[in-house]
């Protein structure tokens, strides 16, 4: 009778070791996994895409309705860095209307497939080119010629004059090689 006692005694202490593992190992997680969302965190913020930014003034553009590229600075950020005053991108901003001025926003990026629109002017007004696949589009960024290979217009950007002379744009980058004008963020 006296050997029953030992292995009961030899489970008790198993249980016992299992339990103090089980409950170490939760007592771990909590904040292991706080530390994990606090360092993933960054990857989850949304950049400052498709937010109005001043980009210049009415007496800055041609009165003559001549696009002007105009760089959007910004702080940039990713996952952890920040970088202040760096180009995010460019539009072509133009005076539109003789009477109630407005101005037209327009994306340098060919939707065709990312690259540089350039504005070539011209004796009547110009018009803009992409020289990656020689497609022209007119002042208002619409396709001249139907058998392009870009599947749409220039991507159009909202703009608005605030403060009576301020010219903000919401800037955006669209998704290339589609006929959907689809918006990045």
């Amino acid at each position: 009778m006296t050997d029953s006692p030992a292995p009961l005694q030899e489970r008790r202490g198993f249980l016992a070791k299992l339990l103090a593992i089980v409950g170490g190992g939760a007592a771990l997680l909590a904040p292991t996994a706080l530390g994990a969302v606090s360092f993933f965190n960054p990857l989850r913020q949304k950049g400052r895409a498709g937010g109005f930014f001043k980009l210049a003034t009415l007496d800055v553009l041609p009165d003559d309705g001549t696009p002007l590229k105009i760089a959007v600075v910004a702080e940039r950020v990713d996952a952890w860095n920040r970088y202040p005053n760096e180009s995010i991108g460019a539009v072509y901003l133009r005076r539109a209307g003789k009477k109630d001025v407005k101005v037209e926003a327009l994306q340098v990026v060919c939707p065709h497939a990312g690259c540089s629109i350039m504005f070539e002017p011209g004796e009547k007004s110009g018009k803009f080119f992409c020289p990656c696949h020689n497609a022209s589009f007119d002042l208002a960024g619409v396709r001249t010629d139907r058998t392009s290979p870009s599947p749409r217009d220039m991507d159009a950007l909202e703009a608005e004059i605030r403060n009576g002379d301020e010219v903000w744009v919401k800037f955006q980058t669209f998704a290339t090689g589609t006929s959907r004008k689809t918006a990045q963020s």
